[in-house]
């Protein structure tokens, strides 16, 4: 019986994953003059596990993709809890970046971006899975095999295809299946973390300040253990607050690694294969986010954050009445763990390369920064007359990551090694927080508000500290 055709579709890019790194590289390929199709496997609205902070450098992206954030909520700065101190760091204004952070909720962020995307001219399919790259016999790939979402109530396919473009793009968050397909491992020497939160109807709901404390005690303050990493209350709208924690470990393979604990499905449909193209299968996405997450050493950082709560400020009204969903959490891939960025056809964006920042977990400005970064290499790719030079082009897209990363997160992997000792944090917040100069030098090195050029005192220091290290 013979096999069923199946449809070819050709693209200058496809964009595999439709959060804010495969959004901003939709958004500026389009932009550019570029025909790009972006294949989401879910439909848009989907909650995801994050903070929903996003911090001046998050802004910047949003105002150079002209999106609207009029009616988001806004923040003036952190307002940081420790070692018995209480501090308010206004966001400074820059010549880079603005003096103000924004929140909004994931499910609403990725859809703004998406549609954003889509009406600047990306062809946004919803609903398709992608079950393997497509590569020549030399393992360059050059497309996708995809198929409607089995879930998907309006899949943009209506029967499996073959999807074919010069550059491909993963940017399917922290699993990165098609880049795992393609052959390229999660390096487990490099920080890994995990999140866990949940929203709260919260009479503070309209709160300027985005609190971050940095003691995360494992139960009573001062009477347990103090764990590597910090919880946040951040008003995100609508009435609700963020609330969660955050933990990192230095390797995602050491003994204290993150682990989440539901299994893999089994594999998912095998591709036709086709004469002069080999193909990897794309490992199953895990059935869900997990029930638990655990650290090698064995801490329920889901038994955590319950203990945490039990612990916090009563005038936030965090009670389980007010509770809004559920209590998820999800692993943070940091510093670069998964690379290279771009070979053989194949970039890899936001999560799915490993870009959270180890300094403090946040990821969807460097997401928004790399999908602009990749978009600028391929539309320069796309003007050379001759393979050699297309490759060229392309592989100035890491070559830009590490230069506006590269020491930074080699720095965050220093930090992280440090505050993994409970005896470090514990000094750091007891005689830290209350030196208001080393605070803002401390928060302009957290929150990546510093300035690559020029700027003052703080930010020449940071520079020569990038510069004084190898890129990540």
């Amino acid at each position: 019986m013979r096999s069923p055709v199946r449809r070819v579709e050709a693209a200058d890019v496809i964009v595999v994953g439709a959060g804010p790194a495969g959004a901003s590289a939709a958004y500026h390929l389009a932009t550019l003059g570029l025909d790009v199709v972006v294949l989401e496997r879910q439909e848009l609205g989907r909650d995801k596990v994050c903070g929903d902070g996003l911090t001046p450098s998050a802004v910047r992206e949003l105002i150079r993709m002209g999106v609207d954030t009029s009616s988001w909520q806004r923040n003036a700065g952190l307002r940081v809890v420790g070692g018995g101190h209480l501090l308010h760091v206004p966001w400074p204004e820059l010549p880079s970046l603005p003096s103000y952070g924004l929140a909004r909720r994931r499910a609403e962020l990725d859809r703004d971006l998406a549609e954003h995307a889509a009406n600047a001219g990306a062809r946004l399919l919803t609903g398709v899975s992608v079950t393997a790259p497509v590569t020549t016999a030399s393992g360059r790939v050059v497309g996708v095999e995809a198929r409607p979402s089995a879930r998907a109530a309006h899949p943009g396919l209506s029967s499996p295809a073959t999807l074919t473009a010069p550059v491909v793009v993963d940017a399917g968050g922290v699993s990165a299946r098609l880049a795992t397909a393609a052959g390229r491992l999660r390096d487990e020497a490099r920080p890994l973390g995990v999140a866990v939160r949940a929203y709260f109807r919260s009479p503070r709901a309209d709160d300027n300040w985005m609190e971050s404390r940095l003691e995360l005690w494992d139960g009573p303050a001062g009477r347990s253990d103090l764990l590597p990493g910090y919880g946040w209350l951040w008003p995100v709208g609508d009435g609700l607050v963020n609330v969660g924690l955050g933990s990192v470990s230095s390797g995602s393979g050491s003994s204290r690694r993150v682990r989440l604990s539901r299994h893999p499905r089994s594999a998912g449909t095998r591709s036709a294969r086709r004469p002069g193209a080999s193909r990897g299968r794309v490992p199953a996405r895990p059935a869900g986010r997990a029930a638990g997450a655990r650290s090698g050493a064995g801490i329920d950082y889901k038994a955590v954050f319950g203990r945490w709560m039990a612990a916090a400020p009563p005038a936030w009204g965090l009670t389980p009445d007010n509770q809004v969903g559920r209590l998820a959490s999800a692993a943070l891939p940091m510093a670069f763990n998964r690379k290279p960025h771009y070979a053989d056809g194949l970039m890899l964006l936001g999560d799915a390369g490993g870009m959270v920042s180890p300094f403090n977990g946040e990821g969807i400005a460097q997401a928004l920064m790399s999908g602009r970064l990749a978009a600028e290499a391929v539309a320069q790719a796309a003007a050379r007359s001759t393979a050699a030079g297309r490759e060229q082009a392309l592989a100035q897209y890491p070559v830009a990551l590490r230069a506006e990363l590269g020491g930074y997160y080699t720095l965050g992997r220093v930090f992280v090694s440090l505050i993994e000792h409970p005896e470090v944090m514990r000094l750091c917040t007891r005689h830290g927080l209350g030196r208001k100069h080393l605070m803002r030098l401390v928060t302009k090195l957290l929150s990546d508000g510093w300035e690559r050029r020029g700027g003052d005192a703080a930010d020449h220091l940071i520079q020569i500290l990038t510069r004084m290290v190898p890129a990540a």
